[in-house]
C-alpha cells in the first residue's frame, strides 16, 4: 500500500517538473519526496528519473511508468470525487427493514414526503417478520421497536413511543370500563402472551397486574383488528392505532396509567454512512421527534448565521 502512495507522489514530482514545485502542491518536504522517489525507484530495480540541480527528465521506463501511474492516480482521484458526491447529493438505492405494522400505519406519510424531498433515492424496503442480518445481508438501515439486541450494531434513538390502554365501546358497554388497574385481570386483554403481565405507570407509582385473553397474539395489526371489532383491550402506542381513535373505533381506558416507554430506533451496520442512509435516519428522527427537529433546526440556523437558506 505504500507504494501507491508513492506512486502519486512521482506523478506530482513529473508534474511538477521537479522536487521543489511538488513539496508546494502537496506539502511534503523536498528532502522527503527525493527519499520516497528513491526508495521507488530501488523497490522496482529501475532508474525513473534523470536528477540535475535545476530539473528532472524521466527515463525510458519512468516515461512508461508515469502513464500507468498517471492512470492510477487519476482513478483513485475520481473515485474519492464520486464517493464525495455520494456523502452530499443523495442518491442511489436505499435499503431498509422496517416493521410492517409501525410502517404501514405510521411510517409510509413520512416515507413519502422524503421521497418527494430526494428524487434521486429509489427505495428496497423489508417489511417481513425476520430480523435481517445487517452485517451479512446488503441492507442501510433497519427501524426496530424496542432496544436492539446485537450490541455490535450502530443504535440512534429516534423517538419513545408511550404504550396506554385502548378498547372499543362496544366491548366497553359488554365488560364494563375498568376503574383501576387491578380490574385488568377479569377483562379479555390483547396481547403477545396469555396469560402474561401488564406493567402500568402513573407518575411514581406502578403496579403488574396479570392480564389473560382468548387470543394469544405476535402482531400488533391483528390485535388493533380485533380490539376494533369488541375482542378486548390493548395496550399500544396511540401512534399505532390513531385511526381508530380519531374515528371513534378506540378510545382510551385508565387515562391516567400508560406502559414504559418504548424506544423507536435505527441501526445500521457502521457509523460511516453515505448520504441517502445519513438523510433517512436524520429526516424520521426530526419527524418522529419534536424535541430532535428544534436540535436540528437550532444547529441549522447557527451555520448559516440566523439566515434563512430557504
Amino acid at each position: 500500500m505504500e507504494h501507491l502512495n508513492d506512486m502519486a507522489l512521482f506523478v506530482e514530482v513529473v508534474k511538477a517538473k521537479g522536487f521543489r514545485g511538488a513539496a508546494e502542491a502537496t506539502g511534503v518536504p523536498n528532502s522527503t519526496l527525493s527519499r520516497r522517489i528513491g526508495a521507488l525507484e530501488k523497490s522496482i530495480g529501475l532508474r525513473l528519473l534523470h536528477r540535475t540541480t535545476r530539473r528532472i527528465e524521466l527515463t525510458e521506463a519512468g516515461r512508461v511508468y508515469f502513464e500507468r501511474c498517471k492512470r492510477i492516480v487519476d482513478e483513485a482521484r475520481l473515485a474519492h470525487e464520486q464517493l464525495g458526491e455520494m456523502l452530499t447529493q443523495p442518491g442511489g438505492v436505499l435499503r431498509a427493514s422496517l416493521p410492517v405494522d409501525f410502517a404501514v400505519g405510521y411510517l409510509a406519510p413520512l416515507i413519502a414526503e422524503f421521497a418527494r424531498l430526494y428524487p434521486g433515492i429509489s427505495f428496497e424496503f423489508d417489511l417481513g417478520a425476520r430480523r435481517v442480518d445487517l452485517v451479512s445481508e446488503p441492507f442501510d438501515v433497519a427501524i426496530r421497536i424496542g432496544q436492539s439486541e446485537n450490541s455490535q450494531l450502530i443504535t440512534r434513538t429516534l423517538t419513545t413511543l408511550t404504550p396506554c390502554l385502548y378498547a372499543s365501546p362496544g366491548y366497553l358497554q359488554q365488560a364494563g370500563e375498568p376503574r383501576q388497574p387491578i380490574e385488568l385481570e377479569r377483562h379479555q386483554c390483547l396481547g403477545p402472551a396469555s396469560p402474561g403481565t401488564w406493567t402500568l405507570h402513573h407518575g411514581k407509582k406502578s403496579v403488574t397486574v396479570h392480564t389473560s385473553g382468548r387470543f394469544k397474539l405476535n402482531n400488533v395489526g391483528m390485535a388493533r383488528r380485533l380490539a376494533t371489532l369488541d375482542m378486548g383491550l390493548i395496550l399500544m402506542p396511540q401512534a399505532a392505532i390513531a385511526d381508530d381513535l380519531a374515528s371513534g373505533k378506540l378510545r382510551r381506558v385508565l387515562p391516567e396509567w400508560h406502559g414504559a416507554p418504548i424506544p423507536v430506533c435505527a441501526l445500521t451496520e457502521t457509523r460511516l454512512l453515505p448520504a441517502k442512509t445519513q438523510r433517512f435516519i436524520e429526516f424520521l428522527r426530526e419527524r418522529l421527534d419534536p424535541a430532535a427537529a428544534t436540535e436540528v433546526a437550532s444547529r441549522t440556523r447557527q451555520s448559516v448565521g440566523f439566515r434563512r437558506d430557504r
